[in-house]
């Protein structure tokens, strides 16, 4: 997935490809687990979304999770309605990848799902993750309610900490709320189930990071 064009600036707004108006044509169902890709998902669910390099091996972190609804990839944070995957790759649409992950707060924690984050990739890198460079391979967290914000600040807070102890850098992972979540093309949706030996190219920092586990951020 990194043989593309390796912008290292998000256009703005005005620079952005103009996209479209229709919505991705996209399957209905999780490839997985057989649930309702685009809704409506179980009362009491809740949505976080997640960047954190190429898309396809980051969704099959969370679907394996326990208490995960259902997740599907897509495009967030920038600034092109509807874009395709070649023009995200262009890096003038300024998304970046993204997993939706919808959750069960009550089989899992908000805590749980950072841990998995902050741990599976790094999150120093800014616009890139390994050799996957570019725009669209940016770290970051799309949330969707005020109590989410507060507690990913905090788990930023905590592995920033156990990050410097082992002197690596700073943390580039861009946090905000949600805007507008573009669904991938079909084929791009748990594409690591149908393509078993398909392209991954996540690595973390093998720090741990100490949320999730019993231990509250600081």
């Amino acid at each position: 997935m990194f043989f593309k064009s390796k912008p290292t600036m998000v256009p703005t707004s005005a620079q952005a490809l103009p996209g479209r108006s229709n919505a991705m044509s996209v399957t209905s169902e999780h490839f997985v687990n057989g649930q309702s890709l685009t809704g409506p998902y179980p009362a009491g669910a809740e949505t976080i979304y997640f960047g954190l390099g190429c898309f396809w091996g980051a969704e099959r972190l969370f679907w394996e999770l326990p208490g995960v609804i259902v997740t599907a990839v897509g495009y967030q944070g920038g600034s092109t309605p509807n874009p395709s995957y070649d023009e995200v790759c262009s890096g003038q649409t300024g998304h970046t990848e993204a997993v939706k992950v919808v959750y069960d707060s009550s089989q899992t924690s908000l805590e749980k799902l950072l841990k998995t984050f902050w741990e599976e990739h790094n999150p120093t890198e800014g616009m890139r993750q390994g050799n996957d460079v570019g725009t669209q391979y940016r770290s970051a967290i799309y949330t969707t309610t005020p109590e989410q914000a507060a507690v990913v600040e905090q788990s930023r807070e905590a592995y920033q900490a156990a990050l410097r102890k082992q002197g690596l850098g700073h943390i580039t992972t861009e946090i905000s709320p949600a805007a507008e979540f573009f669904y991938a093309e079909t084929y791009h949706q748990q594409y690591l189930a149908k393509n078993p030996r398909g392209y991954c190219g996540l690595q973390g920092t093998g720090v741990s990071c100490p949320i999730g586990v019993g231990v509250a951020a600081e």
